[in-house]
């Protein structure tokens, strides 16, 4: 949902995600690298896949696949269509809006997107 710039200082910034009104630290964003997704467990179980664009922008959307329920999103290819980024599942090839969570394949389909920051 937010997007948020790499800090000038990225040894000491945390990738947050929102989770039930709190933020949760999930990696450093030094760890990260642009173009590539990670995942990360959240304290219900589910997982949230975490990725860093080439612009430095952060966003986060649940892992799995709705077309499949796979966890596997994190490790799909990011792109853009029309000027927004989107991640392409490394399955069956759907892509989903990384703002936004919206399959641009399926409009009936979206998967969740979380609030994320990078913060020190």
């Amino acid at each position: 949902m937010t997007m948020a710039p790499i800090a000038p200082d990225k040894t000491t910034v945390m990738v947050q995600v929102a989770v039930n009104d709190e933020w949760l630290s999930v990696c450093e964003l030094s760890r990260m690298t642009p173009g590539r997704g990670v995942a990360a467990l959240l304290p219900d179980g589910r997982q949230a896949a975490v990725f860093l664009d080439r612009a430095g922008r952060v966003f986060a959307l649940d892992n799995t696949d709705p077309f499949t329920g796979a966890a596997v999103l994190s490790r799909g290819l990011i792109g853009s269509a029309q000027g927004r980024p989107f991640v392409a599942s490394p399955l069956l090839k759907q892509r989903f809006d990384l703002a936004t969570g919206r399959c641009l394949d399926d409009d009936e389909v979206t998967v969740r997107a979380y609030e994320v920051r990078a913060a020190a």
